[in-house]
């Protein structure tokens, strides 16, 4: 009995130590786990410590902010916002990431795209190739949404004329930065008129694979210059001052190589498939589309893609100017459209389509630029949007409309530039061209209410589209769907649906009567004058939109 006594109490002091121990243990392995938390918790705020410097000053990159957006608004003003964040690392402009996981990157990722998709956005992606650049050396790039499962493309080119000589590009550079650089450009851009993905905008184009591309070359997109070299050393006296007037600049122009790579960064995305890829422009970016559309199409078949490339020329169909002018035009404003284009064709080391090229000789290669003496030479097919009274061709003349002042000489080149432009247009097979005074439409928010006989432009390239695809596979083209849309009336502003004119000064609306008025026109006088048809002043006001 006593030894099972003890053996009992040797057991409850062996059981009480073990406890003990255990307790011990478990106390060690609570403490242990409680300095883990501490040491994971220090590391986690270091790294995010280390991550905020390292994120810090890419503006527009941070976590919770989205980039910034810019409307292409009709006079072209978008991309002038210093955002920051774009760099030139010839990458697909992303912002870079701010030390999160991978699984919240991409989260975030699909949750911009989704955004992008709400918000008709177009996201910035910088040329792989870097050698081809704008003017200052900067990376060249385009803005692209794409539609998901669609063949059809619509490359869209910027404009805003060009620079020819040091002084211009220096004076360009100065006052519109956005035009020569990308440093500038914001990360996404929003697409209006034929650039919208929105149905009740964009009724035929909308579920297109949208591109744009900025225009930062100042090269009417003819270009195809060396890369920059770097400004002269400032000297003293005369050799300062025969530097400051020589010919020759710092810039770089590659207008056209940059639409050949933006073609070649677009093979991953699909292009290769396409069926459609309409090369479309305004203004500059529409003499472009002349110069550049049967280079793409030939690009194009060279990858072995089947698609059809056309062309859209919106306000892009220049004449020659009429006025006498000094042949050294040292000034932008003393020079001509055609001595501009005969200079800067040397400085941009500029290209011509080959059969245009053939038919002028040697140093005559400008005229190619002028759309009806190129368009016989085209293969590939095109639509020209062209008002009948461009206010750029009027402001080449010197001619501003709501300005100061205008002269009976003045007024009367106005209605012959209508009768001119519409002879110019006789032969072209899919036209769009008001009786107004204006200046580009196709990226107009409101391009759906201008009308020719009827028929609204986004019709008119439906009913071209419809064609082109009957034709293509050998079906008849659909009749009552037209697309040779010239105005019949002669005087400006004759059409009910132009733009409403606006006083420069006051920027109120006027009806054309108000503005010939304001601007010291003799209207009695004017009304005597023998008009040539049955248009009188009278109905051409009460007409005016």
């Amino acid at each position: 009995m006593r030894e099972r006594y003890v053996i009992i109490t040797i057991c409850i002091n062996l059981f009480s130590h073990v406890a003990t121990d255990m307790k011990i243990l478990g106390q060690l392995a609570f403490l242990l786990l409680l300095g883990g938390i501490w040491c994971q918790n220090n590391r986690n705020a270091k790294a995010s410590g280390k991550s905020t410097k390292k994120s810090g000053g890419n503006q527009g990159g941070e976590v919770g902010q989205s980039p910034p957006t810019v409307d292409l608004t009709p006079r072209g003003t978008g991309g002038s916002g210093n955002t920051g964040g774009t760099g030139n690392t010839g990458g697909t402009g992303s912002t870079r990431g701010t030390g999160g996981t991978a699984e919240a990157g991409r989260e975030g990722a699909t949750a911009a795209r989704a955004a992008g998709q709400q918000t008709d956005d177009m996201r910035l992606h910088f040329l792989k190739n870097t050698q081809v650049t704008c003017n200052d050396g900067t990376a060249a790039g385009f803005y692209l949404k794409e539609f998901r499962g669609s063949r059809r493309w619509l490359l869209f080119l910027e404009g805003g004329w060009c620079c020819y000589s040091k002084e211009t590009c220096d004076s360009r550079y100065q006052n519109i930065p956005r035009l020569m650089s990308s440093s500038g450009w914001p990360q996404t851009k929003r697409g209006t008129g034929i650039l919208s993905s929105q149905v009740e905008e964009n009724p035929h184009w909308h579920n297109a694979n949208i591109v744009f591309i900025p225009y930062c070359s100042s090269d009417v997109w003819s270009g195809t210059g060396p890369a920059p070299t770097p400004p002269p050393r400032p000297r003293q006296g005369r050799e300062k001052e025969r530097e400051r007037n020589a010919n020759t600049t710092e810039y770089t122009f590659m207008g056209s190589l940059i639409i050949r790579e933006v073609i070649k960064d677009l093979i991953p995305k699909g292009i290769k498939l396409a069926k459609v890829v309409m090369l479309s422009g305004t203004s500059a970016g529409g003499t472009g589309v002349l110069l550049n559309i049967e280079r793409v199409a030939s690009q194009l078949e060279q990858l072995g893609a089947e698609a059809q490339v056309r062309g859209l020329v919106d306000s892009g169909w220049f004449i020659e100017s009429k006025q006498q002018r000094s042949p050294n035009c040292p000034e932008t404003v003393s020079c001509s459209p055609e001595d501009a284009i005969k200079i800067g064709l040397r400085l941009w080391n500029g290209v011509v389509p080959d059969r245009c090229r053939q038919l002028y000789k040697r140093g005559e290669e400008w005229q190619c630029f002028f759309g009806h003496k190129l368009y016989s030479t085209l293969t590939s097919p095109l639509f020209v949007v062209q008002w009948l009274f461009d206010e750029e061709q009027l402001r080449v003349e010197n001619i501003y409309m709501g300005g100061q002042s205008l002269s009976e000489e003045q007024w009367q080149y106005i209605q012959n530039l209508g009768r001119e432009l519409k002879n110019s247009l006789r032969d072209v097979t899919a036209v769009f061209a008001p009786s107004c005074l204006s200046h580009t439409v196709i990226t107009k928010s409101n391009w759906m209410s201008f009308q020719v006989r009827g028929t609204s432009l986004p019709r008119a390239l439906q009913c071209w589209d419809r064609s082109l695809d009957a034709t293509r596979n050998n079906r008849t083209p659909a009749k009552g769907c037209p697309f040779h849309l010239v105005d019949t009336c002669q005087s400006p502003q004759c059409n009910p649906t132009c733009p409403a004119l606006v006083d420069q000064a006051t920027q109120q609306e006027l009806t054309l009567l108000q503005m010939l008025v304001a601007m010291g026109l003799d209207l009695q006088k004017l009304a005597l004058e023998p008009q040539g048809d049955e248009d009188s002043l009278a109905s051409m006001v009460s007409n005016s939109g």
